[in-house]
């Protein structure tokens, strides 16, 4: 038996660069955040012709790249054509992969596709294996292509009301391509982002449909899109959709419960405005970022209930951020299955295997260690709250992009500490320990086993 036929108790070297699949990810965004860098800082990225500061630009290229959204300067007012089309291209590489992307250009070659490039696939698309994995970055391209395409057109035509035609079109194909890739970055002048559009049915509907497309992740599209051949959906599929609208819904209600007095956001609204800014403000935080009502005008309650939202994030094989949808169900099962003394977790009729529930439990953890960790050292390099503070650490992490106007004001060490935060978020928890140190296989043998009382 081969080496690459071999049962991966690590994962495999390539001669060339010695890297495995999850070093090459790490290295590949890192590549295009560089390039971004390097562009956004050239004169004539900026209106006014002056260059960038190197910060500034490294902050803007990763929050575009990890499809994030925070933002040290106003998108809209800044940054020239070439400057914002340049934050589009890297929206849109950032939120399919760039993997994903290389393998666009493969195919429009007609260059095979090798099996180290499948490796790295199935470890970008977060699959358990290669079977069918150029088959499903064919779909992702086709339906991303397709979703962002009717999403502009939509957007174009209800903005053509309000400005020039060619400004409509840009303006839809922007924010077509930036809420599909959940990055949150729109070209609305002094941070306004969708305020003006609160209680617009048009531009609320199509940008959270384009969120939530864009955050249930590609294998559940696929697996949509085949239901009329087929007839059933995946457990995965039931179980995001089923948490994807629980979290909605929830979200919501607690929005619209705890904002429909205050005056700064939901108050003014008519009760149609106020539902809608309500169901939006519940999409948003999937990773997404707009928003249509003040998030810094909002109250305490409402904030943290955001940063709990931010934190769940989106679903995996997306292009959102967050623990995912699927480890927030996995950890509540364990709850429940605990609670009624069942030793295994039950979802749909189908027993889930103890190591997802390690996984989940390890993703979490390590989640809420890295949040609290960049959330401590920033309550004591930045003069802001603690919610603030926990707010915006939240934000970069789960990709969302959100803010209650901290990121422009932050020092150095801050946006650094936050770029870092905003790169782990994007690539992923698991896959940035497995660079660092590559994943072990199966121990030959096992401890003893010992008792420890727990609770």
């Amino acid at each position: 038996m081969s080496r690459l036929a071999s049962p991966f108790p690590k994962f495999p070297e390539f001669k060339f660069l010695k890297l495995s699949p999850p070093q090459i990810l790490v290295l590949g965004f890192a590549a295009v955040i560089l390039v971004g860098t390097l562009l956004l800082m050239l004169p004539f990225s900026s209106a006014s012709g002056q260059s960038l500061r190197f910060m500034d630009a490294l902050f803007t290229a990763t929050s575009a790249t990890c499809v994030t959204g925070l933002v040290v300067v106003d998108t809209g007012s800044y940054f020239s054509l070439f400057g914002q089309t340049v934050i589009l291209v890297l929206m849109q590489i950032g939120g399919l992969g760039f993997m994903t992307m290389a393998t666009l250009f493969a195919l429009l070659l007609r260059r095979r596709i090798s099996l180290r490039d499948r490796l790295i696939l199935q470890e970008a698309m977060n699959q358990s294996s290669m079977e069918g994995i150029v088959r499903l970055i064919r779909k992702v391209l086709v339906y991303s292509l397709v979703i962002e395409a009717a999403g502009a057109v939509l957007l174009t035509l209800r903005w053509a009301a309000d400005m020039p035609f060619g400004r409509a079109l840009y303006f839809g194909v922007f924010h077509a391509v930036s809420m599909f890739n959940n990055a949150g970055f729109d070209l609305f002048r002094d941070y306004r982002g969708l305020t003006a559009y609160a209680s617009d049915p048009v531009v609320n509907l199509v940008v959270m449909l384009l969120i939530v497309s864009g955050g249930i992740g590609f294998i559940v599209m696929a697996d949509l899109f085949d239901y009329r051949k087929t007839r059933r959906l995946l457990l995965h599929s039931k179980v995001v959709l089923t948490m994807t609208a629980v979290l909605i819904l929830t979200g919501a209600a607690v929005i619209f419960v705890f904002e429909f007095t205050n005056a700064r956001t939901l108050g003014p609204l008519n009760i149609g405005g106020k539902i809608w800014a309500a169901f939006f403000q519940s999409v948003a935080p999937r990773t997404a970022g707009p928003n249509t009502v003040d998030i810094g005008g909002m109250r305490q309650a409402s904030q943290f209930f955001i940063v709990m939202l931010m934190f769940i994030g989106a679903s995996p094989g997306s292009t959102g951020g967050g623990i995912k949808t699927t480890t927030f169900t996995l950890m509540i099962g364990a709850v429940v299955s605990m609670l009624r003394g069942r030793e295994d977790i039950v979802l749909f009729r189908y027993r889930l295997a103890q190591e997802r529930v390690f996984k989940a439990l390890t993703i979490t953890l390590l989640a809420v260690l890295l949040i609290v960790t960049v959330s401590m050292i920033l309550s004591t390099t930045e003069g802001w709250p603690f919610l603030m503070i926990l707010f915006e650490t939240t934000s970069a992490f789960a990709t969302v992009g959100l803010t209650m106007g901290v990121t422009p004001e932050l020092t150095d060490a801050g946006k650094i500490l936050l770029c870092l935060t905003m790169f782990a978020g994007r690539l992923g928890l698991l896959t940035l320990a497995y660079a660092l140190g590559p994943k072990q296989g199966k121990p030959l043998y096992k401890y003893p086993e010992g008792k420890m009382i727990i609770g």
